[in-house]
């Protein structure tokens, strides 16, 4: 078959010798060795180029974008300045009487401002990504980010506010101070323990909802994404032993939450270890999590925690989850490799060492557990509902809808993509 074209020339040559002579066929043979020479030629560019792959050097392209944008949000007028009636009623002196209404009936304001619709993304800038303590000005991109996923996401107002304050009652004096302007407070990218007294001192002292989205949103679809991976493994969600890398704030709440969801053999470890009932150096939330956490009292370090676990959860830094500790868990492992962005374990090397399933953080391998599956839905059903409190029964039930989601769960898909038509209200739909 690859001589088709050659042969076919070649026939048609011969059928010219026997009706125009030996010099004329000699002509065509010189025409047709350029014109096949020409064909081989471009057969080999065009092989050579497919196999190159063209890796985008995404870093560039954000610089580029960040610089040309100048930040990724803007104020839009919802309605205009065009004539002196507009002006009256849009502002003085029309806007007097909107304020005078509101000084008698402050709970109305959900109905005459931008309250209703409006989230502050709350940041100190101590905790970025996977870049730790960077400070506020470093901060404000992710925070315009998490607003842009608002409002694409969600049609939500979020509005970045980056603090240069860093102590506990610091930051909740400033959040209760701004307060007033905005329907919810999303907390973002503060380093625990501060964020977990910081949260829960908020959500007592505000008549708004608040939320660290680090800790719940990463919490909510860890849940749900293990939901879907027991059926792909046949295993019962109840019945597993999971292990989870980091202790941090994502740590902690996914830890809350399994525990939340039945899942009673969870055993966490930190820089030191396996946390246990006794160790000594534990305080505060560390203390917390010994007492609530490791069933079996087991000692020593992630390759004894991961020693026939079927599940381990990695929410710490790159080379903590060793293909060592896959290769000891239990048959069918699942493998949650979530730091950003080098996960804890490369996924290829998870599987060569025997996971069945794998997730990461990242897009471009397959199950990506993103919190951005949670928190535009999460807030578009606390705002349109007016929610004070997001309650953990709230989380659950978040968890299971995003599973459900996902018809037929595979290996490649226990999760469904932040781009699924009706995601949003789905997750929306779950919170009153």
């Amino acid at each position: 078959m690859k001589y088709t074209y050659a042969h076919n020339i070649y026939r048609s040559l011969i059928m010219s010798t026997k009706k125009t002579g030996a010099k004329k066929v000699v002509a065509k043979v010189k025409t047709f060795t350029k014109e096949v020479a020409k064909k081989v030629e471009k057969k080999v560019i065009v092989k050579k180029v497919s196999k190159k792959v063209v890796k985008k050097d995404y870093a560039k392209m954000a610089l580029a974008l960040h610089k040309k944008l100048k930040g990724k949000l803007e104020m839009v007028s919802k309605g205009r300045l065009s004539n002196r009636d507009e002006w009256s009623t849009m502002y003085t002196p029309g806007v007097g009487a909107v304020s005078s209404h509101l000084a008698k009936y402050p709970e109305q304001a959900r109905e005459y401002t931008m309250k209703r619709n409006t989230v502050a993304v709350i940041s100190d800038g101590t905790a970025v990504l996977g870049l730790g303590n960077i400070g506020p000005i470093a901060a404000m991109p992710v925070m315009e980010g998490k607003c842009a996923i608002l409002k694409e996401m969600a049609g939500i107002d979020g509005i970045p506010v980056v603090l240069d304050v860093h102590t506990v009652e610091e930051i909740i004096a400033v959040v209760k101070a701004i307060a007033p302007t905005f329907g919810a407070i999303n907390l973002e990218d503060i380093a625990a323990p501060q964020c977990f007294e910081i949260e829960e001192r908020l959500k007592k002292e505000l008549p708004i909802p608040v939320m660290h989205d680090d800790q719940h949103g990463t919490a909510i679809v860890v849940l749900a994404g293990l939901i879907n991976a027991t059926k792909v493994v046949k295993k019962n969600l109840t019945d597993l032993k999971v292990v989870i890398v980091g202790a941090g704030a994502a740590g902690r709440a996914i830890t809350l939450l399994l525990l939340k969801a039945g899942i009673s053999n969870v055993i966490v470890t930190d820089s030191k270890g396996i946390i246990y009932k006794g160790r000594t150096g534990l305080e505060g939330y560390k203390r917390h999590l010994s007492e609530i956490t490791n069933p079996g009292k087991l000692q020593g370090d992630v390759m004894v925690a991961a020693t026939g676990a079927d599940v381990i959860i990695g929410v710490s830094g790159p080379g903590t989850i060793a293909q060592a500790h896959v290769s000891a868990m239990a048959e069918r492992a699942i493998v949650f490799a979530l730091a950003n962005p080098i996960p804890e374990i490369m996924p290829e090397d998870a599987k060569m060492a025997g996971a069945y399933v794998v997730a990461t953080g990242r897009s471009d391998f397959a199950n990506q557990i993103n919190n951005s599956l949670v928190f535009p839905g999460i807030f578009r059903g606390a705002l349109d509902r007016g929610v004070r409190y997001i309650t953990d029964d709230m989380k659950l039930a978040a968890a299971k809808k995003i599973a459900s989601l996902v018809k037929n769960p595979t290996v490649d898909e226990i999760i469904p993509s932040v781009n699924l038509p009706g995601l949003v209200k789905a997750v929306a739909s779950v919170v009153k």
